[in-house]
């Protein structure tokens, strides 16, 4: 198997994803970079290493060769570099979310499906152990049919992640249910083995919007600023100039199988973590924590109050949180474009999380009206379902 010469436009905080094909088992190199900013080539030493170079335009990664792309640049600018990577024949690894709106997510998938390239979107929370574990539990029997998804969201880091640059700007990112909320609602869809059709949703901008003290940010990376220490909320200072994305968000979904779901996620809490509980005509799963250390319990019998549960699962493996979720999925990544195997994530579910989340966000911003969400074209479910091949009765393009 020939090496593989991979390539990273935005040198941000995600953009330590390309740096993982070199411990993966599909041998892979990571060659150069593409970013504008001033500042990219010494990001680029800090966060890839001294030897990658960084050009300013993705024309000139083009020109020097690629096989395979990591598109982690902000997100308005995905469906854009991703199609022109895929027209270019590049396979491509897209950070989630895969587009910040319904007409652009669609568009990803359409050239993906004409130009009949790769195309990967970085759902990485499908390889963290505790959500493999639960799916595992469900697909087992362990608690009959799902009927219900909750999910509560602790953000805890929100000031430090999401209020101090680009990621507070509607027009940026059209807001944090898609932003943060995505990886849950893929999540949840993967868990109940269906899709949002209809969904209302609240939120406000309660906290981060009286802070005063603002700065530019853009030359800074995430890890520059983020501390601990900073709290409460209310009392942080160097914040995005521009603010208007909601910091509580809460979403009511129902799905094509009947499956309700809800999501709340608050940007304001002094923990960050995720809970999830799943119910079935058999019984309940809930996490307590989500990494090592953690566990998922189940409740399979009728009780009053029991925290303890009828049975407790470990989460193991999972040392390194996301990080091992992300090698997990780099390496799937790989696997993928090299031998065209199935793959737990699926860019037909990355476009359903991401338009449940816009459409979520146009509920909440219209007095919560219900809103209902378009599916994907069958011909598009087809091909992606069948590891991007075109079926023998259905030519591509």
């Amino acid at each position: 198997m020939k090496e593989l010469r991979v390539g990273v436009i935005g040198i941000g905080a995600r953009s330590r994803l390309a740096t993982l094909v070199e411990k993966s088992p599909v041998p892979a190199r990571l060659v150069a970079g593409v970013d504008p900013l001033p500042a990219a080539q010494e990001r680029a030493n800090r966060l890839l290493g001294a030897n990658v170079p960084v050009f300013d335009s993705l024309s000139e990664l083009l020109e020097l060769g690629v096989d395979a792309a990591f598109v982690t640049s902000p997100d308005d600018t995905h469906a854009d570099l991703t199609c022109e990577l895929l027209d270019a024949g590049v396979a491509v690894y897209l950070e989630k979310p895969l587009a910040i709106t319904t007409s652009d997510a669609d568009r990803v998938l359409e050239v993906a499906y004409r130009s009949g390239t790769k195309l990967y979107v970085g759902h990485n929370m499908r390889h963290m152990a505790v959500v493999t574990l639960m799916r595992d539990l469900i697909n087992e029997g362990k608690i009959g049919e799902v009927k219900a998804i909750w999910c509560r969201h602790f953000v805890g880091n929100g000031g430090d992640y999401y209020f101090r640059d680009w990621h507070a700007e509607r027009e940026r990112g059209t807001g944090l249910l898609l932003q943060k909320g995505a990886h849950d609602i893929d999540v949840m869809h993967w868990l109940a083995g269906s899709q949002t059709r209809e969904v209302v949703a609240m939120g406000d901008l309660m906290v981060y919007d009286q802070v005063q003290e603002r700065q530019d940010n853009s030359n800074g990376l995430m890890s520059d600023w983020f501390d601990l220490a900073h709290w409460p909320p209310e009392e942080l200072s160097g914040l995005n100039p521009v603010i208007d994305v909601e910091d509580i968000s809460m979403m009511l979904m129902r799905m094509d199988s009947g499956v309700l779901a809800s999501y709340q996620q608050c940007h304001f809490t002094p923990d960050y973590w995720r809970n999830y509980t799943v119910i079935g005509t058999k019984g309940r799963l809930e996490n307590f924590g989500d990494g090592e250390g953690g566990q998922v319990k189940l409740w399979n019998r009728r009780h009053h109050y029991h925290p303890e549960g009828d049975e407790v699962y470990d989460i193991v493996g999972d040392a390194g949180g996301h990080d091992d979720a992300d090698q997990l999925t780099v390496n799937e990544f790989l696997e993928f474009i090299t031998t065209g195997a199935p793959t737990d994530t699926s860019a037909v579910g990355a476009r359903d999380a991401v338009v449940t989340a816009i459409c979520a966000t146009e509920s909440l911003r219209s007095g919560s009206a219900p809103v209902e969400i378009p599916p994907v074209p069958e011909i598009l479910v087809n091909y992606f379902r069948n590891s991007q091949r075109p079926s023998s009765d259905e030519p591509q393009g």
